[in-house]
This record gives C-alpha cells, structure tokens and sequence, in this order.
C-alpha cells in the first residue's frame, strides 16, 4: 500500500478516535436540565429546531443575507460530496466516468463560494472583528479539500496530493471549529428541548 494510503488512513482513524471522544462527552454531560416548571413539549420544541427553525426566513442573519446563506448552502453540500467520494477514492480510486466531470464542476463552484465567504470573513469589518485564526484555518482546509477532490477527478495523478490536502482536514477536525459536524446536532437538540420546555416557540403553542 502506498505512502499516502498509510497517511490517510492514520490521519482517518485519529479522527474518528477525536469525534468519538466529542460524542462521548455529550453523552456524559446527559440531557439538559431546567428546573422551571414545564409548560410546552420538549419533543415539539426539538423537532421545530430541526426543521422550521432552520428555514432561513425565520434568521435575520440568514434571510438579510440571502446571496451569503445561498453560498453556505453550496458550500456544505459541497463538502459532504467531497467525503463521500473520499470515501469512493479510499476503496477503490474509481468512479463512474458519466458522473467526473458533474461532481468536478460542482467542487470547483462550492470551492469558489468558500473562497468568496473567506474573502468576505476577511474584508468584512464586523466579520473580521468575530473571526479568529480557526475560522480562516477552517475554511480553507474544507475550500482546499474541496478543489483538490474536483481536481483528482479530473487529473487522477495528483491523487497522491489530494490525500495529503485530505490527511490535513482529517487531523484538523477535531481540533478546531469543524468539529461541529457533532456539536450542531446537539447544540439544535439543546435549544429545542429548552424552548419547547418553555413553551416559548410559535410551534408548541399552537399544540396546546
């Protein structure tokens, strides 16, 4: 097995081993607590916080920046294109030829709205007084894993640096910000369970 397959492999498992122990630490912490007297569906606040809660007509950050929201949407459809065909790239370095150039263009146009959300972190005067060194790292991990994934399909010789770029992302993302690929599900159950409890959602109100 070449070099760069024992590089992605540890670079894999060091992840996983980091999300694992992410995971089990919510697990421990247990389900929130609130000793207010309850006056709403827990389970109907946490479903709302799934779904419509999500619309983004309902976020000022969202629906007042519409074209942003669009190019994150891109963004991280992107992303969970790009490990899916890792994971097609790992097993067998093949893919169905009708689909390379498809996926390649999409990865180039989410890597381009990565790059233009960065662009934006960066001259953006508000923005860039909220960011810190994670939220550049980040974003141009995820924008460099991204390119390199429509790049290896189209030219398969740089596959060799394609999972090196990859080996980074992996080793990085349980470290930084991106380890919210387990925290989001947790942070949206937490806030649903705590306005349903309350009562203090549109959507449980209108149940009672």
């Amino acid at each position: 097995m070449a070099w760069y397959y024992w590089l992605a492999s540890a670079s894999l498992v060091i992840c996983i081993s980091g999300c694992i122990y992410h995971f089990a630490r919510l697990i421990m912490l247990g389900k929130p607590r609130d000793h207010s007297t309850r006056s709403g569906s827990p389970a109907g606040g946490i479903v709302y916080s799934f779904t419509r809660a999500m619309n983004p007509a309902g976020k000022e950050s969202a629906y007042l920046n519409l074209p942003t929201y669009a190019m994150g949407v891109i963004y991280h459809i992107g992303t969970f294109i790009a490990i899916i065909l890792f994971f097609v790239f790992f097993l067998s370095e093949n893919i169905n030829e009708m689909m390379t150039v498809p996926f390649a263009i999409f990865l180039f146009l989410s890597s381009l709205c990565g790059i233009i959300i960065l662009m934006k972190r960066i001259f953006d005067k508000k923005l860039r007084k909220l960011s810190n060194p994670d939220d550049y790292i980040s974003n141009m991990l995820v924008t460099g894993f991204q390119a390199a994934s429509g790049i290896v399909l189209l030219t398969p010789s740089t596959y060799p640096v394609y999972m090196v770029i990859t080996s980074l992302l992996l080793l990085y993302l349980p470290l930084g910000k991106l380890k919210h690929v387990i925290y989001f599900f947790a942070a949206r159950y937490h806030i649903g369970y705590f306005y349903g409890w309350r009562n203090v959602w549109y959507v449980t109100k209108q149940k009672q």
